[in-house]
C-alpha cells in the first residue's frame, strides 16, 4: 500500500487559514449569541424585579390589613365602653335631679351627642357630687379619652393600609407592563438566538463540546447531599417540572420563582413568604462551596438591600437548581452558575 503523501507548504498554509476562518466565524457567532442572550437575561431580570416588588408589597399589605383590623376592633370595644360610661353618668344625673327623664333640660345637656369635648364640658356640672359619683364621672372621662386615642390609631392604621394597597396596585401595573414588554421583545430575540446558536453549533467541533461538558461535570462533582428537609423540598420541587411560569403564582398548576420555593419548603413544615426579599433572610447564608440540596440560590445585584434580589432557585446537586425561570417558560433544571448569582440561604 502506498504511503500517504506528505502535505506541501501550500496545503499547510491553506489549512491554517481555514482554521483561522472557522475560529473567527465561531467568535463572531458566539459574540452575537452572547449579546442576544444578555438582552433576554436583562428582560427576564427586569420582569423578576417587578414581580418580586409586587410580591413584597402584597406581604406588606397583608400586615397593614391585619394591623387595621386589630385597631378597628380595639376602637369598637373602647367606643362601647365609653357609651356604657356615658349612660351611667346620664342615669346618675337623672337620679340626682329628682327623677328627671332624658328629655329634661339638665339630663339632655349631659347625654346629648354633640361631641366628646362639649359633652365633657357640660358633664362638669356633676363635679359637686360625692366621691362615688365623682368616680363614675372619672370613668366616663377616661373611657372617652381612650376611645378618642384608639380612634386616631385606627385612622392611622387605615391610612397605612390604604397607602399599602395603592403601592400594591402600582406594583401590579408595573409588573404587568414589564411582562407585556418582555413578551413582545422575547419573540424576536429568541428567533435571533436560535439562528445564532445554530451557527455556533456548526462552527464548534463535537470534540470541543464534549470536552466542555466533561469539564463542567467534573467541576460540579463531589458536592454534599442535603439535610432530610432540604432533600424533601428539592425532591418535591422536581415533581413540578414542566409547569408554566406565571408571575405572582404559587401553585398548584403554575408558579413564579419565589412561589415555587415557598411551596417546596412548605412540604417540610417551613413557612416562607412569597417574596425573595424575606426568603433571602430565612436562614443562614451558605458559602457556595458548601451547598446542600434544598438550599436557596439568589440572583440579582450584590448590595445590602434584599429588594435588589429578583430571582431564586432550589439547589438539587451537581451545580444544578430547579427554578421557575420567566414568562413563557416552565419549571426546569438549570445551572446555578449565572453572572448575577448573589449567594445562598439555608431555610430554618
Amino acid at each position: 500500500m502506498a504511503a500517504d503523501p506528505v502535505p506541501s507548504a501550500r496545503d499547510v498554509k491553506k489549512a491554517r487559514e481555514t482554521a483561522r476562518h472557522r475560529s473567527k466565524e465561531l467568535g463572531v457567532a458566539s459574540a452575537g449569541l452572547a449579546v442576544a442572550q444578555s438582552r433576554l437575561d436583562e428582560l427576564a431580570a427586569g420582569v423578576e424585579r417587578q414581580v418580586e416588588a409586587y410580591n413584597g408589597e402584597l406581604v406588606r399589605l397583608r400586615v397593614a390589613e391585619q394591623a387595621y383590623a386589630q385597631a378597628k376592633e380595639r376602637q369598637t370595644a373602647a367606643g362601647a365602653e365609653a357609651e356604657r360610661a356615658r349612660q351611667a353618668v346620664a342615669l346618675l344625673a337623672a337620679e340626682s335631679y329628682g327623677g328627671m327623664t332624658a328629655v329634661d333640660p339638665m339630663v339632655g345637656m349631659l347625654i346629648d351627642e354633640g361631641g366628646t369635648d362639649g359633652f365633657l364640658h357640660r358633664a362638669s356640672v356633676l363635679d359637686h357630687l360625692g366621691d362615688e359619683r365623682s368616680e363614675i364621672l372619672r370613668r366616663m372621662r377616661d373611657a372617652q379619652e381612650v376611645a378618642t386615642i384608639l380612634g386616631k390609631q385606627a385612622q392611622n392604621a387605615y391610612d397605612t393600609q390604604q397607602a399599602a394597597s395603592e403601592r400594591a396596585r402600582r406594583a401590579k401595573l408595573a409588573a404587568e407592563a414589564a411582562v407585556a414588554r418582555q413578551r413582545r421583545e422575547t419573540r424576536t430575540l429568541r428567533l435571533e438566538r436560535k439562528e445564532l446558536q445554530q451557527r455556533v453549533n456548526a462552527a464548534r467541533s463535537r470534540a470541543e463540546l464534549l470536552a466542555r461538558r466533561r469539564t463542567v461535570a467534573l467541576s460540579a462533582a463531589g458536592l454534599a447531599a442535603g439535610s432530610a428537609g432540604g432533600n424533601l423540598a428539592a425532591n418535591w420541587a422536581l415533581t413540578q417540572l414542566g409547569k408554566p411560569y406565571v408571575w405572582a403564582a404559587a401553585g398548584p398548576d403554575t408558579y413564579d420563582c419565589s412561589g415555587l420555593v415557598m411551596r417546596a419548603w412548605e412540604q417540610v413544615g417551613v413557612r416562607l413568604d412569597h417574596w425573595t426579599g424575606t426568603q433571602w433572610t430565612s436562614g443562614p447564608h451558605v458559602p457556595l462551596d458548601q451547598l446542600r440540596r434544598g438550599d436557596l440560590l439568589f440572583f440579582g445585584r450584590i448590595t445590602d438591600d434584599p429588594g435588589t434580589i429578583h430571582h431564586v432557585g432550589i439547589y438539587v446537586g451537581q451545580g444544578q437548581m430547579v427554578h421557575a425561570p420567566q414568562t413563557g417558560d416552565v419549571v426546569r433544571v438549570a445551572s446555578i452558575w449565572r453572572g448575577d448569582l448573589v449567594g445562598a440561604t439555608r431555610p430554618q
